[in-house]
């Protein structure tokens, strides 16, 4: 890396290229980091050393002055102290146990930064209260959560200066995925002054009450002897449903889930991760096979779902039941419940089966959804997606020096920002990601 003097009085390009994943993380039930490092085949953490800071737990009231203790990370093996930038990597919607070595790791040794990553607030070991009652979950939102960043990210500066015995800041990217994508993207329109730019990945910053489009992705993913195979597959087992419900949960080992609809959701988000996590023939391949030979669908989809994605990949079918989700204690496992908090609230993003086409049971409605907020956290709770956006902008997010990357097959791409403007790129990449924007004190070249 070559840097120009410390005293120049202009701006720098900084130039990121990186390899990343073209199909991004989950959204409804996000999988947990150790689900996302089994499947990268990265089993790695840089560090998983606990660190805490007294959060504020309402920034928004001017009396409420009550704090919670919220867990960080620090990676500071590569670390130029004078100069170097400090990348923060938002931990979204679940525990954050440590920072992973992945692709941040060969960037902060590049370019001589410090990683950072605090826990998002409720989630892990960062809840500010003793039970998660829908009365408590009340400060659970991306308006407290990105405040949570901005007062982490100036109490690390200055605790840093402080440590250095130095003025000057470090320049700071954002990094996240997601909806921490989302987050990575919010906090720049929100506090520009914080960061110098950030990498927005599958960034849902639309806030969506209705998404049909997620489930019409994934058949024009699947391809159409798929696409046929899997609504086959969703025809068959509602008619099962209807003369032997009990017998086909059992064949997908979900008899758990009493309500037909947390049964059916359970279903589509099987065939979902095939295609979001790059992996479609672990579910075309046999399941097209078998329509060919006129074996059963059903069986052969079950045998894709109890191998793949309650194997392989780590599912657990309890995170589809809505009585789980009404339990309100605190433990690490317990992400499930706050994040359908914030998709009843904020976000929506009802995966709702098409009018038309649809490979999902048409029984995953608008309907299905209100009622499992109202069932799993009251009467009042509904997601006021029209707030989200006006507060954000939604895909005319006015922010500026933000990357947006999007899988191509990717659902959530339909909910993030597609098209470029001049203040900020857009990129769907096959392999590789180039950043480029102006910072004030660095240049990072490949």
């Amino acid at each position: 890396m070559r840097r120009l003097p410390m005293t120049a009085s202009f701006s720098f390009a900084l130039l990121l290229t990186t390899t990343f994943w073209t199909l991004s993380y989950g959204f409804v039930r996000p999988p947990t980091l150790l689900q996302l490092q089994s499947l990268s085949g990265s089993g790695n953490y840089l560090t998983r050393e606990e660190l805490w800071f007294d959060q504020t737990i309402d920034h928004f009231s001017p009396y409420d002055h009550r704090r919670f203790p919220q867990r960080y990370y620090e990676f500071l093996d590569y670390f130029r102290p004078s100069d170097g930038p400090i990348f923060l990597k938002i931990c979204g919607e679940s525990a954050c146990p440590g920072i992973v070595n992945d692709y941040l790791s060969v960037l902060a040794k590049k370019f001589g930064a410090a990683l950072v990553s605090p826990e998002h607030r409720y989630y892990g070991k960062s809840s500010p209260f003793k039970s998660h009652t829908t009365e408590n979950l009340k400060y659970l939102s991306s308006k407290q959560a990105l405040f949570d960043l901005a007062v982490f990210r100036q109490f690390y500066q200055e605790s840093l200066n402080v440590k250095l015995n130095k003025t000057k800041e470090n320049p700071w990217f954002i990094f996240g995925t997601s909806y921490a994508g989302a987050m990575s993207a919010w906090f720049r329109l929100k506090f520009p002054h914080l960061t110098c730019g950030s990498l927005a990945s599958s960034a849902v910053v639309q806030a969506v009450y209705n998404f049909p489009e997620f489930d019409q992705q994934i058949g024009e993913s699947a391809g159409p002897e798929c696409k046929a195979a899997l609504q086959e597959t969703t025809r068959l087992v509602e008619g099962r449903l209807a003369t032997n419900g009990k017998a086909v949960k059992a064949l997908f080992g979900a008899t758990q889930l009493d309500i037909e609809g947390d049964f059916l959701y359970f279903l589509a988000d099987a065939a979902v991760v095939a295609f979001q996590y790059g992996n479609p023939d672990k579910l075309c391949f046999p399941l097209v096979q078998a329509k060919n030979n006129g074996e059963d669908l059903v069986d052969a989809y079950a045998k894709y779902v109890k191998e793949y994605y309650l194997g392989s990949f780590g599912a657990d079918v309890e995170t589809y039941n809505q009585e789980r989700l009404k339990n309100t204690s605190v433990s690490e496992g317990s992400s499930d419940r706050l994040w359908w908090f914030q998709v009843c609230t904020e976000v929506a993003y009802f995966q709702v089966a098409p009018a038309n086409d649809s490979i999902r049971s048409s029984k995953v409605n608008t309907r299905y959804h209100l009622d499992l907020c109202k069932n799993v956290f009251g009467e009042d709770v509904y997601p006021d997606v029209a707030a989200t956006n006006i507060y954000y902008g939604g895909k005319k997010i006015a922010g500026s020096k933000i990357v947006f990357t999007n899988g191509s097959q990717d659902p959530w791409r339909h909910a993030s920002k597609q098209t470029s403007s001049p203040d900020n790129l857009i990129f769907v990449p096959p392999n590789f990601v180039w950043m480029v924007f102006i910072c004030s004190s660095f240049k990072l070249v490949f």
